[in-house]
């Protein structure tokens, strides 16, 4: 059996380990690889030598602590948190020395960052006060995931100690949700003008998605610098209205992180995937995000017994696929390719 692989495909992994990125079409290409030709594990081998290059073995882990729950007006139709889904009722604050107990365990347990999940109408001055408290107590790096913003509440979240913040121009934007592509784009410039870091994820992935859509996407997270990209499936919760769609494998997944690594090319500093799983560490991802508190995919909170899993168990993931999560940060080091300079 020859494992001889097409040479057009074999000419675009050849340019994409010059980091500089592929172009549109070839990326169009190589999403439409067969999930068990050899071009595709060429491709995920290609991607996979790519961050163990750039990224040297470190595994990295974010935190993710949601910290309410309430009926969302907003009803982005993914979403467990919204009035329509009708699945919390109550909007619930979870208490602040619950949160600072999070952050802790995060801590204690080699967290490279916290990100701070809110829902769409929370509060944008209570999450300052949140990063203030949280500042104060751990010396974890803070990501903020919330609303649009304007350049004077970038500055604040700056001033309330986050360094980052994780904005994503989700697949389905203003059909499956009430919010505007030129919007979410304007809130990303304004992360950029104000210092703080943009983390990002193509997301959230389902069959109904437009490989079109999904590679523009990714080419967007290259246009504007992400310190991290990479590929989340749409997880359908109890009654959704998506699951008419179904969700997409993990293998499929794999496939969209590898072209996703590709794209990008030398921009990032960690390549992210969610749910936490393996497929997709052999596929260019190094980063996981364990959660606790609310996530947008369930149907119960963290508290309650969610889907979140612990700092321990993505950890173990990632040492059983050869990454070192006690290594230090590349998300917030000065010099990626440094690190991996020393492999």
């Amino acid at each position: 059996m020859g494992w001889k692989i097409a040479p057009k495909i074999g000419e675009i992994l050849k340019k994409a380990m010059d980091f500089n990125g592929i172009d549109r079409p070839e990326a169009v290409e190589l999403m439409h690889l067969d999930l068990d030709s050899r071009e595709n594990y060429a491709l995920m081998h290609t991607a996979n030598q790519m961050s163990r290059q750039q990224f040297g073995l470190k595994g990295e882990n974010h935190f993710h602590i949601g910290v309410n729950v309430e009926p969302c007006p907003l009803n982005c139709l993914f979403c467990s948190l919204t009035e329509q889904a009708g699945i919390f009722t109550e909007k619930i604050e979870f208490p602040i020395d619950d949160i600072l107990q999070w952050a802790r365990i995060g801590e204690e347990n080699q967290a490279d960052a916290l990100n701070i999940m809110t829902t769409g109408t929370y509060s944008f001055k209570r999450l300052l006060e949140v990063g203030r408290l949280l500042k104060k107590t751990v010396s974890v790096p803070l990501v903020a995931n919330t609303r649009d913003i304007t350049h004077r509440e970038g500055e604040q979240l700056l001033d309330a100690g986050f360094v980052g913040a994780y904005h994503a121009v989700r697949l389905g934007e203003g059909k499956d949700t009430p919010l505007q592509v030129k919007k979410r784009i304007q809130t990303i410039r304004v992360l950029k003008d104000v210092g703080l870091q943009w983390m990002n994820c193509v997301e959230p992935v389902g069959p109904e998605h437009q490989i079109e859509e999904i590679v523009d996407r990714m080419f967007l997270a290259r246009r504007y610098g992400a310190t991290y990209s990479g590929v989340m499936r749409r997880i359908n919760f109890p009654g959704s209205p998506m699951e008419k769609h179904g969700m997409i494998t993990e293998r499929e997944m794999a496939r969209m992180v590898a072209v996703s690594r590709l794209v990008i090319g030398d921009v990032p500093r960690a390549h992210c995937t969610h749910e936490p799983h393996t497929a997709s560490l052999m596929a260019g991802a190094n980063l996981f995000f364990p959660e606790v508190g609310s996530n947008p995919r369930d149907g119960a909170d963290q508290v309650g017994g969610g889907r979140g899993r612990s700092l321990q168990f993505t950890a173990q993931i990632q040492m059983e696929m050869g990454l070192d999560p006690m290594l230090p940060s590349n998300c917030f080091a000065r010099s990626v390719r440094a690190a991996g300079a020393q492999l």
